[in-house]
């Protein structure tokens, strides 16, 4: 039996109602069980699925067929989207190969429809055909004179100026087939956004209607909408496969309608999925996971779709902790098989790399290669991060996106939080003492510590949106004009947040120096409503400041608390980018209910032992590199050789500007000469962000102007090539009469071991025999110059991939 669900439509235009119980019919189910349409335009999508006795649900929506029993009470599409024709009831027959359901379908308010409601009907039909995105009609000035709010976020000013704007010309209610948004958004006039609307499809029917209504702004009551579901949430796909979503929302009285043909679809990973308008799921070929993200009036949903690879007999790898068996689990369901494990060089360049941004030497090379202790990389990890260029790598990577720029905090104040943040990274500070230390830093910003931050990022309106995506990873600046299109925050939410950075006072001191002070806040004022909204933190309510001074001490105790959902991600998510070439959440600091983990059990999990360790960095780092994970071979094989998702095997990962730099003159045997600095500076202790270097400026070294790490450019280009070829620089580090090569030139060392020598000092690794075979040309070309045969080959490593990249 059908379930009839009692329908209140006095103040519903697209009145839909959507049972998710399904109706089963040898072997085929059809969702909802029961039709309802309240509106002349309301559009419809069933959903058809076969339940194969061996298991699973295959999507079978626009294989069915489909026929509607009296077509002049409803008609039906073959993609199972129903639209009504008059009031009535009438039966919807869906057959599948032999199987058939009959589903009954109500229709109501079509013979005397309710009046169309500009904000709830014609705003999300705006949404839909891109009017209002950045764009077209939504930019900063506007099109052609037809300026609408970004994405609609301020449906009384898209009113004004659809309906009081164009001299009249753009609804005109005595002649609504003569209305400019008509004829230009059918396109019978022209226009520069292309056709929008089909003539006489339920869109510009609606439009139509609410024209010839007297386009009214609302008439009547309209609950509010406060959510929108996906049907289904998550489902697998076969190489190419389809399926078919539907949309419903929810208003806050409760009604539910189909919107699956307003919402507005982007899929996360274009590669494993795509989707299309109609909400139609096209899987590619390559395994792996998308987010199918859903947005309509300001709120959003997501169908998780996994591509799995068919066929695979995976070979479980062991599992040295935690992290492996979350990974092979993924790994396994998507019939992904990982990569061997890393060869002893491979791992030793990697981690030097990553952890102290610097390369092994020769000797230590040499000694790891040769050591059999079956410890010897977890005794490594260890000794690593006790060597002083830890604290000095870290405390570059951190002042980079802390904006410790020296043009804006000045010489002194760039040295004093730069100082600070090695002292940090040497004493192993736990990560949320660090940051609340950085969010309420005050005093002279000369002084060491991190007050020079809130000179580099002054309003709170900067700090509100750097803070949140420097330690929440949320994205919050497109909240500042308009509802954020992906996500729940809205203006509201944007200001609240800013409101704990209202009470912070630069005082100039007689040294030139600036000191911060916490002073008295206030709430922000709203720039269009006028109203003081108040002070809260992302998704929670009002902030409570009695007794307290500085508004900056009651935001941090919120963040570093175990309630708060963003921060242990965050950090989780920054250090995991940072070791393994991307993040689990990509972009690293956008994270957001629509663009999920690629491994959502591993995301937790490693939130879970980073709050074990007491937010202690170093030790969650070595629980990570001690992975088998982290120490797969970056060859991969023919079962993952186009996966870049799901860490099947190591990434290449591009060689930030100053370790590249330092790496260069490490394998010449050469000194950097900075600019004012003293001889035998490394660049990655050099705190001047501003100094002047071709190298730097080619090869992307950040100039600290944005919180983001995407500040840093890391895509390779032909000058970087260039210069590595050609550039005299570059030639004369190789010809330097102390050098490496003229050492190893005037040594007693053979042809053979010279060679090893240099593959050592530049991979880190001994050369295979055909690679020694081919460098031993260049001595018998150059039999009366050994230098110039040195030279060739340490210039050839240089410039291999091998030595820019990281793998």
């Amino acid at each position: 039996m059908h379930k009839k669900l009692q329908l209140d439509c006095r103040y519903l235009a697209p009145l839909l109602l959507v049972v998710y119980a399904g109706v089963a019919n040898a072997g085929i189910v059809v969702n909802p069980p029961v039709v309802e349409l309240g509106s002349p335009e309301v559009t419809y999508q069933v959903l058809v699925t076969e339940q194969p006795s061996t298991g699973g649900q295959l999507d079978r929506t626009r294989s069915a067929r489909y026929e509607v029993v009296d077509t002049n009470i409803a008609i039906v599409n073959p993609d199972g989207l129903i639209r009504p024709r008059h009031d009535g009831k009438t039966e919807l027959i869906v057959r599948y190969v032999d199987d058939t359901v009959r589903v009954p379908i109500t229709v109501r308010g079509v013979d005397h429809p309710q009046p169309v409601s500009f904000r709830h009907e014609i705003m999300p039909i705006l949404t839909k055909s891109g009017c209002n995105s950045g764009g077209c009609h939504g930019k900063a000035d506007g099109q052609n004179g037809f300026k609408l709010s970004v994405f609609g976020y301020d449906a009384d000013i898209d009113y004004d100026s659809l309906t009081k704007g164009g001299r009249g010309r753009r609804v005109f209610p005595a002649s609504s087939d003569q209305s400019l948004l008509l004829l230009k958004g059918s396109a019978q006039v022209p226009h520069g956004g292309g056709r929008k609307l089909k003539p006489n499809s339920h869109r510009y029917r609606l439009l139509r209607r609410w024209i010839d209504e007297g386009a009214h702004r609302d008439l009547g009551r309209r609950a509010a909408l406060v959510r929108i579901e996906v049907q289904p949430k998550q489902i697998s796909l076969s190489p190419h496969g389809h399926q078919q979503l539907r949309v419903t929302a929810t208003d806050a009285d409760g009604n539910r309608f189909c919107v699956t043909t307003e919402g507005a679809y982007n899929s996360n990973a274009d590669t494993i999925a795509t989707i299309d308008g109609r909400g139609w799921i096209t899987a590619g070929d390559i395994p792996g996971e998308a987010a199918m993200v859903v947005s309509f009036m300001g709120q959003v949903d997501v169908c998780r779709v996994t591509l799995p690879r068919e066929g695979v007999d995976f070979a479980r790898p062991p599992e040295t902790n935690f992290v492996d068996k979350h990974a092979w689990d993924k790994l396994k369901q998507l019939g992904i098989q990982p990569s061997r494990p890393a060869s002893d060089a491979m791992f030793l360049r990697r981690v030097y790399l990553d952890v102290i941004g610097t390369l092994p030497t020769t000797e230590e090379a040499r000694a790891f290669l040769s050591s059999d202790n079956p410890a010897k990389r977890a005794q490594l990890i260890d000794n690593l991060f006790r060597r002083p260029a830890y604290a000095d790598y870290w405390a570059l990577l951190w002042a980079d996106i802390l904006r410790v720029d020296q043009g804006v905090v000045q010489p002194q104040g760039a040295v004093a939080m730069t100082r600070w943040l090695r002292k940090q990274i040497a004493q192993n500070r736990p990560y949320d003492e660090f940051v609340y230390d950085i969010l309420t830093a005050r005093g002279n910003i000369y002084a060491e510590g991190p007050a020079a931050f809130f000179r580099a990022v002054k309003d709170p309106d900067e700090l509100s949106r750097s803070i949140s995506q420097l330690f929440l990873g949320v994205r919050i600046e497109c909240a500042q004009c308009h509802h954020h299109p992906s996500e729940r925050w809205g203006q509201d939410d944007y200001f609240a947040f800013a409101g704990f950075f209202t009470g912070i006072k630069h005082k100039p001191l007689p040294t030139g120096a600036i000191s911060i002070m916490p002073v008295p806040g206030t709430d922000t004022i709203h720039p269009l409503s006028g109203v003081s909204v108040a002070t809260a933190a992302l998704g929670a309510g009002p902030a409570d400041f009695t007794g307290r001074r500085d508004r900056r001490e009651v935001l941090a105790d919120w963040l570093t608390s175990d309630d708060n959902p963003f921060f242990a991600k965050m950090i989780v998510n920054r250090i995991w980018a940072h070791y393994l070439g991307r993040g689990l959440i990509e972009p690293i600091d956008d994270i957001r209910a629509t663009n999920p983990p690629s491994n959502e059990p591993l995301m937790e999990a490693l939130i879970a032992h980073l709050r074990e360790v007491n937010f202690d960095l170093r030790a969650f780092t070595k629980t990570l590199l001690n992975s088998r994970l982290y120490q797969l071979s970056s060859e991969s094989n023919d079962g993952n050789v186009d996966d870049f998702q799901n860490f099947s095997h190591a990434l290449f990962k591009p060689i930030k500007a100053e370790v590249l730099l330092d790496a260069v003159n490490q394998v010449a045997g050469t000194n950097e000469k900075f600019v004012g600095w003293p001889t035998g500076y490394r660049a990655i202790q050099v705190w001047d962000n501003r100094l002047p270097s071709y190298f730097f400026r080619i090869f992307g070294r950040p100039l600290r102007t944005s919180v983001c790490q995407c500040d840093r450019g890391d895509d390779p280009s032909i000058s970087q090539a260039l210069h590595l070829m050609n550039s005299r620089e570059f030639a004369e580090k190789i010809r330097n009469p102390t050098g490496r090569a003229r050492q190893i030139a005037n040594s007693e060392m053979s042809h053979v071991e010279m060679v090893e020598t240099l593959y050592l000092a530049a991979l880190s690794r001994f050369p295979t025999v055909g690679e020694q075979q081919v460098m031993s040309e260049a001595f018998k070309n150059s039999v009366s110059d050994t230098q110039t045969a040195v030279e060739d080959v340490l210039w050839t490593l240089l410039n291999t991939k091998e030595f820019m990249y990281n793998h």
